[in-house]
């Protein structure tokens, strides 16, 4: 023991657990009258909020909600979605956010695997969560929210919303968690190969992603943003609680599409949003019908697929600086970001694009990660050609999956979090990826990215949005097969798509199929490659 160890320990005094609860608190007293939400005419400040967020704990815990206790609920992105976000764990339960674009079976499920006792019901969704509900042998409490913003339905739950709010003792005298370790959230995986995992996140890293964002992208204080991202995909990037934290304004928007957005961008003078590609193309259309430019700097951080070059070049022109990152629900949305230098600010527009298109490094907040082969687990090259698959550890990285010792341990194994995504390092250490592993196309013995194939077809003027998948093939194993949606009123042949890939890439590496059809994506514009590569292969 040395003399820093002799009296010298932790304490009340010294050591407060890490919480995105304290966040609020803070805001609320420094930032009392700003405005913390916009939400169609409805306008209220931090103090307010603050306020609506104790009252419900305490009504929650009149309900007997406490400690490890899971409250689900399933809503767009409304002021009661954020409030949740405080007030669930205000009364040490877990937040359980659910897909808004779930069947009843697969919300059943998560219902019954996280055993919610509660259950908050946005009405736009009332009829899919009483048919989720009904399969249950014990049913959580059912809350209904009535948004006036969205659709009236007749209510079905046990009290509704507002009436836990008027309720609710304003001085509720909430306590932090007694371990920072404690569980936060609850949030399932897409579950496309068999039942969805349940990742659980911690007050601490909540905590620590939340400032992260803030420092990592970075955001200044009062930010404007948007809710082009669901709240529901990994807690909104934990963007519920760092907005919070810089005093910002949240802007909630209950449908996102391209007129929404542009129009919310302009009136309220947003300056920060989230979202997949299809975000971008969803704005690009939208302002390209208007001929518009924002007069206020925009920034968009944006995670899925790398956007193509001539997606950066378009939103560029509107005045909206993208940043790429790179996540997973496991580490609590992003983790990994395209730190910018300055000196790539004078590159020409496709180099520049290149290097906006790369993953990155991590997060400040998060302590480290490595692309290695996943058999030896030894690193590959810097060479930015050797594929292998991406590794991380750190302070953001999840509890595990909720009753699933052994695919946790499979998951950590080797003191590594294996992420199943395949990338190369470059000689400057960002990381760039490649295919998720089951994505990766192999053709003749040849690794085929899907993603390169992609990128060469975002650069055709007429398509829209592009996804490439494997189709088995007697000769080669497996050949890559394109799917392709087209903008509006262009018509164009296999053969022209087919040919414009050749000019570009190596001949093994070109579709040998076409598809012109509707491309089916997640509710956060994910592309559903499972479904493609099913209808592929019976083709």
């Amino acid at each position: 023991m040395t003399i820093y160890e002799n009296d010298l320990g932790r304490n009340s005094v010294n050591h407060v657990p890490l919480s995105p609860l304290s966040l609020i608190r803070r805001t609320a007293k420094v930032y009392p009258n700003r405005l913390a939400v916009i939400h169609g005419s409805l306008r209220r400040t931090w103090r307010e909020t603050y306020e609506r967020c104790v009252r419900l704990a305490s009504s929650l815990t009149d309900l007997g909600i406490g400690k490890g206790d899971t409250v689900a609920i399933i809503a767009a992105n409304i002021p009661e979605f954020l409030e949740a976000h405080f007030a669930i764990p205000m009364c040490g339960a877990v937040l359980n956010s659910l897909n808004t674009r779930l069947d009843a079976n697969a919300l059943s499920y998560m219902l019954r695997h996280g055993e919610a006792k509660l259950f908050l019901v946005d009405s736009e969704f009332s009829d899919l969560a009483r048919e989720a509900v009904s399969n249950l042998e014990n049913p959580p409490t059912i809350i209904d929210i009535q948004d006036n913003e969205g659709p009236a339905r007749a209510p079905f739950g046990e009290t509704d919303y507002e009436t836990l709010i008027s309720k609710g003792d304003p001085n509720f005298p909430w306590h932090m968690p007694d371990d920072e370790e404690n569980a936060l959230a609850l949030n399932y995986t897409s579950g496309t190969t068999g039942n969805p995992k349940g990742v659980v996140y911690s007050h601490r890293g909540a905590y620590l992603n939340a400032m992260g964002n803030a420092v990592t992208w970075p955001m200044p204080h009062f930010p404007v943003y948007l809710w082009t991202l669901p709240m529901f995909h990994c807690n909104g990037w934990c963007f519920p609680w760092t907005i919070t934290a810089l005093g910002g304004t949240h802007v909630c928007l209950r449908k996102v599409d391209g007129n929404n957005i542009l129009a919310a961008i302009e009136e309220h003078q947003v300056t920060h949003f989230c979202g997949a590609p299809i975000v971008m193309s969803m704005l690009i259309s939208a302002a390209a019908d208007q001929k518009t430019r924002f007069s206020q700097k925009v920034s968009m951080m944006t995670a899925a697929a790398p956007p193509p070059a001539s997606v950066m070049s378009a939103l560029e022109e509107l005045g909206i600086d993208v940043t790429h990152v790179y996540g997973l629900t496991e580490v609590y949305g992003p983790a990994v970001i395209c730190s910018w230098h300055p000196e790539w600010d004078s590159l020409p527009p496709a180099e520049r694009a290149a290097k906006k298109a790369r993953q990155g490094v991590p997060y400040e907040v998060q302590e480290d990660l490595y692309v290695a082969d996943p058999k030896t687990m030894e690193p590959v090259p810097t060479d930015g050609k050797t594929i292998g698959e991406i590794m991380m550890r750190g302070n953001i990285m999840m509890k595990g999956y909720l009753k699933d010792k052994a695919a946790t341990e499979t998951a950590f194994s080797g003191g590594w979090f294996h992420t199943g995504d395949l990338a190369v390092m470059h000689p400057d250490g960002y990381v760039q990826i490649m295919d998720r592993s089951k994505d990766i196309i192999i053709s003749g013995g040849e690794n085929i990215s899907s993603i390169e194939i992609e990128n060469v077809l975002y650069d055709h003027p007429d398509i829209l949005t592009a996804a490439v998948v494997a189709k088995p093939d007697e000769k080669w194993g497996e050949t890559p097969c394109a799917f392709i949606e087209l903008r509006s009123g262009v018509t164009i042949d296999e053969n022209e798509i087919i040919a414009f890939c050749r000019e570009r890439l190596a001949h093994f590496k070109c579709p040998r199929h076409v598809i012109f059809t509707e491309i089916p994506k997640t509710s956060t514009g994910k592309i559903q490659k499972y479904a493609l590569r099913e209808k592929a292969g019976s083709l």
